[in-house]
């Protein structure tokens, strides 16, 4: 195992540990609302802590981009983290949450963790080494239409503007589709697609923090990641559509084709 990725690891695992220790302390939190409907406790801004003193100990130099404390250094290397993914969902006791943590060098996805700590389920990639979970190799489903496929989303929450062409996307899919899903996680979203759980996954508005780590492992896995509006496979956007190679294409052909504003 590369011995960044080994950082890594211990790094997610020592805030995964913290935030679990916290759900029994929830009524005394410290909350504040960063946007509508976009909330931080003082559990992220710790984990955050921990994630960075880990990696920081052992690469002082590296750069850091992190969803609280915003972008530090100046490297070849830089740690994207999202210390807590699916802040809502932990608030409310809500059992679906992750901590995120991706290493880029010089721009490229070299190294993702997504760790889901109440679980205790490890994904892992590393560039040209495939994805795992729990040290097993995993891949994308092999089905090659929208029929019968289980797709994932996350709903708008921080602005209204897509919400009608949210239902619409909604609407049809759900005609087509086995079923659509919303756990409120990115983060484990894009995991479960590059472990098989579920085909295909959309959604607008997302953050590198969110979707780095992921993306890694989809491709590793064997799948397709990209911008809703085009087939770049950098997601500058924010808008993200990801699945196995057929369901990618045909998710995104019906997402463009039902909002022509993407």
């Amino acid at each position: 195992m590369h011995p960044m990725m080994n950082m890594g690891i211990r790094a997610v695992r020592a805030a995964g540990d913290f935030i679990v220790r916290c759900m029994d302390q929830m009524q005394g939190l410290s909350v504040t609302e960063k946007s509508r409907n976009d909330f931080v406790s003082e559990v992220d801004r710790r984990a955050e802590q921990i994630i960075i003193e880990n990696l920081r100990n052992a690469y002082p130099d590296h750069a850091i981009l992190a969803e609280e404390s915003g972008a530090s250094g100046n490297s070849d290397y830089q740690w994207i983290i999202d210390p807590l993914d699916g802040t809502t969902n932990f608030l409310h006791g809500f059992p679906q949450f992750a901590v995120s943590v991706a290493l880029a060098h010089k721009g490229i996805l070299d190294q993702g963790i997504v760790y889901d700590p109440l679980r205790q389920e490890l994904f892992t990639a590393s560039r040209g080494d495939g994805a795992h979970l729990d040290g097993r190799r995993i891949r994308v489903t092999r089905l090659n239409t929208l029929e019968g496929a289980l797709i994932g989303t996350g709903f708008p929450f921080r602005t209204l503007d897509r919400l009608n062409a949210y239902v619409d996307i909604f609407r049809q899919l759900t005609a087509v589709t086995a079923g659509i899903r919303r756990p409120g996680a990115a983060s484990l979203d894009l995991a479960y697609v590059a472990s098989g759980r579920i085909d295909g996954f959309w959604e607008y508005g997302l953050e590198p923090w969110d979707i780095a780590a992921g993306t890694l492992l989809i491709r590793e896995a064997g799948g397709y990641v990209s911008d809703i509006n085009d087939a770049s496979p950098e997601v500058k956007s924010g808008n993200i559509v990801a699945g196995n190679p057929a369901v990618h294409d045909l998710l995104q052909e019906l997402i463009r084709a039902t909002d022509g504003a993407t």
